[in-house]
């Protein structure tokens, strides 16, 4: 079922959400955007973002690939560089509250599957077990050369940036063991040597607590925000989910809200406001029992 944003439509949403024993929340860029964050939907949103790599030319698979910190490392930790001073200082959008309190309102709980690298689930008390970040995380880093440090975290580094010109002016964080470039955690467009254990710990995480939804015997539901098909991981992760596990979708999206069965809900609007309308209608069912148990 395909709607815009409407009451019905909340209401229907709200209904699964309260109804939920286990609730996943599957998250793609378009979550951020009401935080101020680009999406980069097509080289024209990224080169908006970043107006020096469209005066080069440069598009956004060409500058998010490991070869480019190879060929141009200055230009590579500018552009990375830059996203991490963006997160650091982002303060999510009160929708990410609202996931929280619906998952922490879930009896079995719920996780977070999330194609962003940006943190901001973590921002709002989502715990490190609750994640799987399927593309890593521009808050850690790993070595260039890959050698044997694994992955650590970027605290320690402080970009200093030449934002007219995409560079990074001081110098790159290093790896703790060999000396070499240290790069973003992150899985980039032709990546030859991303370090995914900690993408794996997190998978692992998520797998285990899956197994504990006996199939069919509990209500799933999967809140899917601001994924497209585009770079579909996201958007694969939910129909497993809805296969798998007998899960419903309550998708979305703008500009792709189609759903894979009459069972789920499409909503074609942002993410702030249709997590507000549902939260809102989400309280009225809650207060509606709550009042039905006192009459009884």
């Amino acid at each position: 079922m395909m709607e815009s944003l409407n009451t019905p439509t909340l209401v229907h949403a709200a209904d699964l959400i309260a109804q939920a024993d286990a609730l996943i929340v599957a998250a793609g860029a378009g979550i951020g955007v009401d935080s101020g964050l680009p999406d980069f939907r097509g080289n024209e949103g990224f080169w908006k973002a970043y107006p020096a790599l469209a005066k080069a030319n440069l598009d956004f698979m060409e500058v998010a690939s490991p070869k480019t910190f190879v060929t141009n490392p200055a230009l590579a930790w500018g552009f990375y560089g830059h996203r991490l001073a963006l997160y650091r200082r982002t303060v999510p959008h009160g929708g990410f509250a609202i996931l929280k309190k619906w998952m922490d309102r879930a009896t079995l709980g719920g996780r977070v599957f999330t194609s962003n690298v940006d943190g901001q689930f973590q921002k709002v008390g989502f715990t490190p077990e609750q994640m799987h970040e399927c593309h890593g995380s521009i808050h850690h880093l790993q070595c260039m050369d890959d050698c044997l440090s694994d992955v650590w975290r970027a605290d320690a580094f402080v970009p200093a940036l030449d934002e007219n010109n995409c560079l990074l002016l001081n110098a790159s964080p290093l790896c703790p063991i060999c000396g070499g470039m240290a790069r973003p955690n992150i899985l980039m467009f032709g990546d030859w040597n991303w370090v995914n254990s900690r993408q794996q710990m997190q998978r692992r995480l998520e797998t285990n607590w899956l197994d504990t939804l006996a199939q069919g015997q509990c209500n799933v539901v999967v809140v899917e925000i601001g994924a497209g098909t585009a770079i579909p991981s996201v958007r694969n992760f939910s129909h497993r989910i809805s296969q798998q596990y007998g899960a419903r979708i309550v998708r979305i999206n703008p500009t792709e809200p189609q759903v894979p069965s009459s069972h789920d809900i499409g909503i074609a609007a942002g993410a702030l406001a249709t997590l507000m309308g549902i939260d809102a209608a989400l309280d009225s069912i809650m207060g509606a029992e709550k009042s039905d148990e006192w009459e009884k």
